[in-house]
């Protein structure tokens, strides 16, 4: 598998020619969803068409453990373990020029990992994305990535973007904690929670908090950078400080009737500067 991917990626860097028998009917009956997910699929089952969807003089790479560029990408994967690669998308959305997903990976050990696509004319140009290690059931029994996938309320996007930015301001930078029957109804049932280390509803949130104070642990956040959204899922990407390390937080929520009901996130430390291996930075969002 690992062979015939980076053989394509090396073909594909080397001669901008390498998609001139792509079937241009085929491809553009796919949406930039069905290729975002294509193309993190090739990583487990070696589909070397997929990395036609990628612009390869114009890859912008933000994994700052990823050289910049297709060739950064094709090193990656020459270093997998023969046959461990797995990938296992849950959730896929589409906001704009934006495809963001939410997978099951494994990618040198057991991750959940959200990634970001940005297209332009049909072909992916940059990529972002946070992973952290796969862990357990958190006090509810939740796992990081279970619970439901569907999108609704198509018409509501804009205004579940808006309530979802809003919490982000007020409850997690401003730390207005008197606010929160505002976006979150009382009761565990109405608040669903995937971190793994943190209950359902507000109280496990509460407990959880009590026990980071306990332990001297802290969790500040100081710049929200991106809001995507489709329906009633939304996703925000931020900036901030947890448990003393720079880190980049991206937390999706789920929104039904005004209010937030469910939650999924990963933590990412952010290296420092001298460690990356391209110059993108972790964020750059326009």
């Amino acid at each position: 598998m690992k062979k015939i991917l980076s053989a394509a990626l090396a073909a594909t860097v080397i001669s901008t020619t390498a998609c001139s028998n792509q079937s241009v009917g085929e491809e553009h009956t796919l949406s930039n969803k069905d290729k975002a997910v294509a193309l993190l699929n090739s990583i487990e089952n070696g589909d070397h068409h997929a990395v036609s969807y990628v612009n390869a003089n114009q890859y912008i790479q933000h994994n700052l453990a990823v050289a910049d560029g297709l060739a950064g990408f094709g090193e990656v994967l020459k270093a997998l373990p023969e046959g461990s690669a797995k990938v296992d998308v849950k959730r896929a959305f589409q906001d704009g020029d934006y495809v963001f997903t939410h997978t099951d990976y494994n990618f040198f050990g057991p991750k959940v990992g959200f990634d970001i696509f940005r297209f332009e004319n049909g072909k992916i140009v940059e990529h972002w994305d946070n992973l952290a290690k796969k862990t357990g059931p958190n006090p509810s029994g939740r796992t990081q990535l279970d619970g439901p996938t569907e999108v609704k309320d198509l018409n509501k996007t804009a205004e579940n973007k808006a309530l979802v930015a809003d919490f982000v301001d007020t409850i997690l930078m401003q730390g207005q904690f008197d606010q929160l029957p505002r976006f979150i109804d009382a009761g565990e049932e109405n608040y669903l929670q995937h971190n793994s280390a943190i209950g359902d509803g507000l109280s496990g949130l509460g407990a959880a908090l009590e026990a980071m104070a306990k332990q001297g642990l802290t969790m500040s956040y100081s710049k929200n950078h991106k809001v995507l959204g489709e329906g009633n899922f939304v996703l925000t990407i931020s900036e901030g400080e947890f448990a003393g390390q720079h880190v980049s937080f991206y937390d999706l929520f789920r929104v039904d009737n005004g209010k937030i009901v469910e939650h999924w996130d990963v933590i990412e430390e952010i290296p420092a500067q001298s460690q990356w291996k391209n110059s993108n930075g972790k964020f750059g969002f326009n």
